[in-house]
């Protein structure tokens, strides 16, 4: 694959990425706060609400980590500073900033000392200041998180092609190579599911392994075009294409198993195709361009592998 077509597909996969807002709480026990807290964001952040403290770690613990959390400070029963405080060891990347009418030095302090604190507001607040704010909270949260993200899938990387180097090196029977070459695949991917079907390769034709978390079984949806396009073009191929919302027409497998995203891989040798590589996500994921790389790596490996391969 080419470097404009790598392009081409991160920009599809960016484009679904973009309609996805983040989320940001608003906790406060004054409803007339919270209503306004909500009005204020509501076009640009999916805003999850809570009256108090305890209420909001419930809210955590039911839709997991979010990009920003904007608390009062004086709320009855836990205030704002310990609220941050027990959310700070499950959601350490999460931007916190309170909101104060009161001269709460010392807590306000100790708290932004501790890290659980990105920014404090002063009541009554300013609605374009406070956007501003939450902004380069929310795109501080995003860089960070995609800058850990890189770092942990730089190590699943460099596992993934040390892992296949061993396994084509024993004497394993192809079906469980595959198998185990799924399995390695899918996580440095962050993919739901992760399937290899050998089309030509001598008395190998057939054979296939995959692996993944989807309800039904794992395999390379019958009569998907993308299986078409990829033996005429012998070219990675991409669903969702930006052009193309809804799934392949008569597909229920994408349905039935809530795939959102799936990539088809040619494994190639000469120009011949000895094998198809399928990987499904059931939410859209932002592939970069070291991704293909490692992909086209990994392929490679396979594709020798197969072709070295004298019976199963």
């Amino acid at each position: 694959m080419t470097i404009p077509e790598f392009t081409q597909l991160i920009e599809q996969i960016e484009a679904v990425i973009r309609k996805q807002k983040a989320k940001l709480l608003v906790v406060d026990d004054e409803p007339d706060n919270l209503d306004l807290l909500y009005r204020t964001f509501r076009r640009d952040f999916q805003v999850l609400r809570a009256s108090n403290g305890v209420e909001a770690l419930s809210v955590l613990a039911e839709e997991g980590e979010v990009a920003v959390i904007i608390s009062d400070q004086r709320m009855p029963e836990m205030k704002g500073t310990e609220f941050f405080s027990r959310t700070v060891p499950q959601f350490p990347n999460t931007m916190r900033i309170i909101l104060t009418g009161f001269t709460d030095v010392e807590d306000l302090v100790d708290a932004i000392n501790a890290g659980q604190v990105y920014r404090y507001i002063t009541k009554p607040w300013d609605p374009s200041e406070l956007k501003k704010v939450v902004q380069i909270a929310a795109e501080t949260y995003a860089i960070a998180n995609n800058r850990i993200a890189e770092l942990e899938r730089s190590k699943l990387q460099t596992q993934l092609l040390a892992k296949l180097l061993t396994l084509f090196a024993t004497d394993d029977s192809l079906e469980a190579i595959l198998t185990q070459a799924t399995a390695a695949i899918m996580p440095a991917l962050s993919a739901d599911a992760c399937y290899l079907e050998v089309t030509k390769s001598g008395d190998c034709e057939g054979v296939n392994g995959g692996c993944g978390s989807l309800r039904t079984a794992i395999a390379i949806p019958e009569g998907d075009p993308l299986v078409d396009s990829v033996k005429e073009s012998l070219s990675c191929q991409l669903w969702p294409d930006t052009r193309q919302g809804t799934p392949p027409e008569g597909i229920s497998y994408y349905t039935e198993n809530d795939i959102k995203q799936h990539l088809l891989l040619p494994l190639t040798y000469r120009q011949e195709l000895l094998a198809l590589l399928s990987l499904q996500w059931t939410d859209a994921c932002t592939l970069r361009e070291s991704d293909f790389n490692l992909l086209h790596l990994a392929s490679q490996q396979i594709a020798f592998a197969l072709i070295s391969q004298k019976s199963c």
